[in-house]
């Protein structure tokens, strides 16, 4: 028992000090907020669509990613696209991630827009 007090002291001693920890780190985090911008892209419509093979060949493509790539194009979600092509979601999302670097493009809507403008989606 000559040592309780000391333990007592001691465990209110180390909650105090994460605390401490605690709120300087919640004191110190930057505060960031995230704006969303919905653009409109209006792309001329074409009569008849023409694939551009050499195009779609400087890509080097998989016939996967390529059939990934027309989903996109059509608006499907990750989750529509595994199950048309009975593939799971981790394995849709690597295809896309692959797409993606292929292509030099950071999100979906750049991969449609670069992917129409090269004219091998319709």
């Amino acid at each position: 028992m000559e040592n309780a007090i000391d333990i007592y002291v001691g465990l209110i001693a180390l909650f105090f000090t994460l605390l401490g920890i605690w709120i300087a780190t919640q004191l110190t985090k930057p505060r960031v907020e995230k704006v969303i911008v919905e653009k409109e892209i209006l792309l001329p419509q074409k009569e008849g669509f023409t694939l551009d093979q050499t195009e779609l060949e400087k890509l080097n493509l998989t016939n996967r990613e390529y059939e990934v790539l027309q989903l996109i194009a059509r608006g499907h979600s990750n989750a529509d696209i595994a199950n048309s092509l009975f593939l799971s979601l981790s394995t849709v999302k690597t295809h896309t991630s692959n797409l993606f670097v292929k292509m030099d493009v950071k999100r979906r809507t750049q991969a449609m827009e670069k992917a129409r403008r090269l004219q091998i989606v319709d």
